[in-house]
């Protein structure tokens, strides 16, 4: 019998391992949620955990989400222009309360300035959209180092 190929994050995890947990969410007053809600169902199929905190989040409920599902990954879209703004906002409120182990990924509308800006305060993952799902998959799997037999983030 042939083995079939296995898609980033399909493989089965063993008896005591956790998915990956993610955190998705919109910050701000920007309501376009349809390419967040791709974003979710794509990682879900990958097999990792996935939390869609929805519309219109402020900074500090956004850490308090991250800090309460113990999250290895925090997800915004923003399609405004204050992605810079928004995302420092953001890793200032997860600095007041001590999170400084989640993986912050940003995806929207980022020009390359704003990228540039964002990799400098720290933002490992920016994807604009036309990313693949399968490259935000991976970028998510390779940058999440857990503690499989413990289920604990190393």
């Amino acid at each position: 019998m042939e083995k079939q190929a296995q898609t980033p994050g399909q493989a089965t995890l063993a008896a005591g391992q956790r998915p990956i947990r993610v955190v998705l969410t919109k910050v701000g007053l920007d309501g376009h949620d349809r390419g967040v809600k791709v974003i979710a169902q794509a990682l879900r199929d990958a097999g990792m955990e996935v939390i869609y905190a929805g519309l219109r989040r402020t900074p500090e409920d956004i850490a308090r989400i991250v800090l309460e599902e113990d999250a290895d990954v925090l997800g915004l879209s923003i399609l405004s222009g204050a992605v810079v703004p928004l995302t420092r906002r953001v890793l200032e409120a997860l600095k007041a309360l001590d999170i400084d182990d989640v993986v912050l990924v940003v995806g929207g509308i980022v020009p390359d300035p704003a990228r540039a800006e964002l990799n400098g305060m720290g933002v490992p993952g920016v994807f604009t959209p036309g990313t693949s799902l399968t490259e935000i998959v991976k970028f998510i799997e390779s940058s999440v180092k857990l503690d499989r037999d413990y289920g604990e983030k190393q």
